[in-house]
């Protein structure tokens, strides 16, 4: 990143932030459609009322799913609706126009609404520990750190991977179709719905190393110290490592497409 973005960049998070506070309703509404854990949450817990799922009790449920929401709170990226929206208008040719880096920008205004999200994550976290005991999550420090390195990565993992998509808009009219394949599977192989362990052993294999995992369930197996430190380590370093080849692959599509935009006089 550049020297005068890096300067830019706290401007734009204050922007961002200023936008998310004028635009609160839609912001609470966007909060309230990623509730679908607390949904699940409430239907594998009377399904282990009945009798426990292999190692899955209700307490494992519980933890579970509202780490899943923390995370999805912390990490969440609408960025390819936006990105959509103004190829199609035409309004991307004003970002252009600006010093800043369009994704730049996209990023900060993403990141800016995190102050928001966490007004509502915190309470949960509070509420989880509360109620279930010291017991519920790690209070290793070494998994703490690795739980907030793996948050920021699942969060650019969320935002590369939409904003992806958000430049397939550049070549063809359905990205947002494609848009909807992608967020079925990071319903089904990230854990938003089913618990990774509880998936078929095939489908499981899959998933482990697919980057939805690490959108959403490698973060909460951190938190919940389900890992041990070696094993933690090498999947965080994995993660990063998928973090960076999402960058390296969407800056490429960018210049494809802003060409592309360009020279269709968009």
């Amino acid at each position: 990143m550049r020297s005068g973005t890096l300067k830019a960049f706290p401007t734009l998070l204050r922007v961002g932030f200023a936008d998310a506070l004028a635009y609160r309703a839609e912001f609470l509404i966007w909060v309230l459609s990623t509730n679908m854990p607390l949904v699940m949450l409430a239907l594998w817990n009377a399904v282990a009322r009945e009798h426990p799922i292999g190692a899955w009790g209700q307490k494992e449920f519980i933890a579970y799913f509202l780490s899943a929401l923390i995370v999805r709170l912390l990490t969440g990226s609408w960025v390819v609706w936006e990105m959509n929206y103004e190829i199609r208008q035409g309004l991307l040719a004003l970002r252009l126009l600006r010093p800043v880096h369009p994704l730049v920008h996209y990023a900060a205004e993403n990141l800016a609404a995190l102050p928001l999200r966490a007004l509502f994550a915190l309470p949960i976290a509070a509420a989880s520990l509360y109620a279930m005991g010291a017991g519920a999550t790690t209070t290793d420090p070494a998994m703490l750190a690795m739980f907030l390195a793996s948050v920021a990565a699942s969060f650019l993992l969320n935002f590369a991977s939409m904003a992806i998509i958000g430049v397939l808009g550049f070549f063809i009219e359905s990205s947002m179709a494609l848009f909807q394949v992608w967020f079925g599977g990071y319903m089904l192989l990230s854990g938003y719905l089913v618990p990774l362990p509880l998936l078929p052993g095939w489908l499981r294999a899959t998933a482990e190393w697919l980057p939805f995992r690490f959108m959403l369930d490698f973060p909460v197996e951190l938190l919940l110290g389900r890992l041990d430190r070696l094993q933690a380590l090498r999947l965080l370093g994995y993660q990063w490592a998928m973090c960076a080849a999402l960058i390296v692959l969407l800056e490429y599509a960018w210049r494809l497409g802003v060409r592309r935009f360009n020279a269709y006089g968009g």
